[in-house]
């Protein structure tokens, strides 16, 4: 059977049961072509036993190469993912079709195709229709990656050179050219304003677009490697009910949550030293003991008691229960009165007297309970930084609460998505399609459309229009928002005031694949490396996050393997790559330098046994990479509005029909909190029963 293609197909429609006419895939499936299903399909072992027990005995598929004719390998190939490509399209009410693809290598002389020509399914695109992820068709608005050693291919960039493990399929507009609600941009805050307008029953679809759902937050594969792009630091995502973090009540309330791997700290690399620092009212303190002796341990301490009766007030008024209309007042202050009034008679006058503070920079909470101990505020500095780009004089005092509470409570504990960031983007998705909702990818959008006075609907990349009966929410940044509203659509000191919001610095990337045997025998998933306290923690290039979350989750990676991610987080200036042609050497030259701080920081993390020329593969990525295929502005991290001086907007705007989510709407930057602005957003369209059923449902 080389060189041939074997295809089954079932008349039952596909739905994977125990019903599926598993003899028909014993009979068209070989045990050599069951060796190469990729890891990332373990609903097959689950309900086929005996698939997997033939699929052991050909786990190494350089067994299969050999087993070819001419079955020399090719240089530079990688067993167990050249050498086949599996293919799976499901949809709703259709068919179950698997292909298996041999390469032609080896065979009657044939050539070894390149990987664009394996990847993805061949299928005639219609307009408007989204094309299935991974295929080789390019959407108009992008182009090839930069280059052959570039990483300008963060996200699908339709170039066909990544699939990423993905077990839906796009929808796409179905032909149809309105929706109750259509979203533009599926980040966290888009899908999970679209996932709750669906479960609230209004027919919506997401707009994307690049060919990846997820925004800053997507996966992306390359080599058998599954890389994170953006966070991989999470907590709460098991929490339920009154306390939960934002997300995890969004996926909750949709009826998909997600399996979790917990620990229980990371790594810090600090002027003073080393150190493993781990979550709990009295881990921390250790350090504390060794760097500052017994004033730097006071001090913490009076800061946690001082943080304690505030921490329940910002659990208060939960995140779901938020609306950007005068419904709040029922959702919000009617439901939860009581509880209120109960948090403040329990924590007395503090709590009283700590409420106003919660709106101010969390630098002010900190002097005024009387710390001073330079190393407490540097630290105070790194987790505010960590949490909203800014410093502690910028941060929202109750952002940093919550998260106090979070980290530095008994038993607590910080959360890795088992199969990386991606599994919440694909459970973001189910709960989408589920209830109906839609997904567009590689849909991009020009123009949103205004008519009347009243955002009506959005202009497509091609032409195409489709109209919005009741609202268009935007998951974009405020400046992109900007460029897709007619000249006249907000009053001018709206736009003016958009377009000056304080913008934050961007990233620079590095994505590793390196063997196991090249790293601490103890690595831990998380490192975060401060080069220099003195010259502020936002300086370019002080701090470094690494990430290795193979460390928790193998199957991110081929056997054996460690992914790697390191960055500088929002600290790469734009303006020193503005205007550069990422295809000219001065690029090349220039992200070769200013990725040398993140080799570094990964040969200090990754211990004295890795060497870069030991790498067996490599990406980096620039502010331009940000900027091209995470569709951000100067490829921004977000906005730099700053605690106590300015204000986060609401998910409502001057221009009736048009609403926001994400990280340029309150209450801003961070996983928890885009996703709290996906709620607000949803639930101001929802009606006001619809809203008060959800949170019964999910128990807050």
């Amino acid at each position: 059977m080389a060189g041939r293609n074997l295809s089954m197909r079932s008349e039952t429609p596909a739905v994977l049961s125990r019903r599926w006419p598993t003899t028909m895939v014993r009979r068209r499936l070989s045990v050599r072509s069951l060796a190469v299903l990729p890891r990332s399909w373990p609903w097959m072992d689950d309900r086929w036993p005996w698939m997997a027990d033939r699929r052991r005995g050909l786990e190494n598929t350089e067994q299969l190469i050999r087993g070819w004719k001419g079955g020399k390998r090719p240089a530079g190939h990688r067993a167990g993912r050249d050498q086949h490509v599996f293919r799976c399209r499901l949809e709703e009410k259709a068919h179950l079709s698997l292909t298996l693809s041999r390469s032609r290598y080896g065979v009657g002389g044939g050539r070894w195709p390149a990987q664009k020509e394996l990847t993805g399914m061949r299928r005639r695109r219609r307009r408007g229709r989204a094309v299935p992820l991974g295929a080789v068709a390019k959407p108009a608005d992008m182009n090839a990656v930069d280059s052959e050693d570039d990483a300008d291919a963060l996200a699908g960039d339709g170039s066909g050179k990544s699939t990423v493990r993905d077990q839906w399929a796009s929808k796409g507009l179905d032909g149809r050219d309105s929706a109750d609600v259509v979203v533009i941009g599926s980040g966290i805050g888009g899908l999970c304003c679209g996932a709750l307008l669906a479960h609230y029953g209004e027919d919506v679809v997401i707009c994307e677009s690049a060919a990846i759902p997820g925004g800053a937050a997507h996966s992306f594969e390359r080599n058998g490697y599954f890389f994170d792009s953006g966070p991989s630091l999470f907590s709460g995502l098991s929490s339920r009910g009154m306390q939960a973090n934002p997300l995890a009540q969004v996926l909750d309330a949709i009826g998909e949550p997600i399996e979790s791997i917990k620990y229980d700290g990371w790594m810090v690399y600090l002027p003073e030293g080393d150190f493993m620092t781990r979550l709990g009212p009295d881990n921390f303190k250790q350090i504390l003991l060794q760097i500052c002796g017994p004033k730097g341990i006071s001090e913490w301490e009076t800061l946690q008691a001082a943080v304690s009766p505030l921490a329940k007030s910002t659990m208060a008024l939960p995140p779901a229960a938020i609306r950007g209309d005068a419904g709040v007042a029922i959702t919000g202050f009617a439901r939860y009165a009581g509880s209120m009034l109960q948090i403040i008679a329990e924590g007395g006058p503090a709590a009283i007297l700590g409420y106003p503070r919660l709106l101010g920079p969390f630098s002010d909470f900190v002097s005024s309970v009387g710390v001073s101990e330079n190393f407490v505020l540097n630290w105070i500095d790194l987790l505010c930084f960590l949490l909203s780009g800014l410093k502690a004089d910028a941060t929202l005092a109750a952002e940093v609460i919550y998260i106090f509470n979070e980290w530095y409570r008994p038993g607590c504990a910080l959360e890795y998505p088992k199969g990386g960031t991606g599994a919440i983007i694909e459970a973001l998705v189910r709960g989408l399609e589920k209830h109906g909702g839609r997904l567009a990818l590689r849909t991009h959008v020009d123009q949103i459309l205004v008519e009347g006075g009243r955002a009506v609907g959005v202009k497509l990349r091609g032409g195409r229009t489709l109209k919005a009966r009741k609202a268009v929410v935007s998951n974009t940044s405020i400046w992109d928002l900007m460029k897709l509203l007619p000249k006249g659509a907000l009053p001018r000191e709206d736009m003016e005031r958009g377009l000056r919001t304080p913008q934050l610095d961007s990233f620079m990337h590095l994505h590793l694949g390196v063997d196991a045997k090249y790293v601490h025998d103890n690595l831990e998933i998380h490192h975060t490396i401060v080069n220099n306290w003195d010259i502020g923690i936002d300086a370019p290039q002080n701090v470094v996050l690494i990430s290795v979350p193979t460390v928790l989750d193998a199957s991110l990676a081929p056997p054996g393997k460690h992914l790697v991610h390191a960055y500088v987080p929002a600290t790469e200036p734009y303006v020193i790559w503005e205007g550069l042609d990422r295809q000219s050497a001065e690029y090349k030259a220039l992200k070769e330098e200013r990725s040398e701080v993140l080799w570094k920081a990964v040969e200090r993390a990754l211990g004295p046994k890795f060497r870069r020329d030991l790498v067996e593969f490599s990406l980096v990525g620039s502010p331009l990479t940000h900027e091209r295929f995470l569709r951000r502005d100067r490829g921004t991290y977000g906005p730099g509005i700053r605690a106590g001086k300015e204000i986060f907007p609401g998910p409502t705007t001057a221009l009736p029909g048009l609403l926001c989510c994400g990280d340029s709407t309150f209450p801003g930057i961070g996983v928890p909190a885009v996703a709290a602005s996906g709620f607000s957003a949803a639930n101001t369209l929802a009606p006001l029963w619809k809203h008060w059923q959800l949170l019964d449902a999910i128990k807050v």
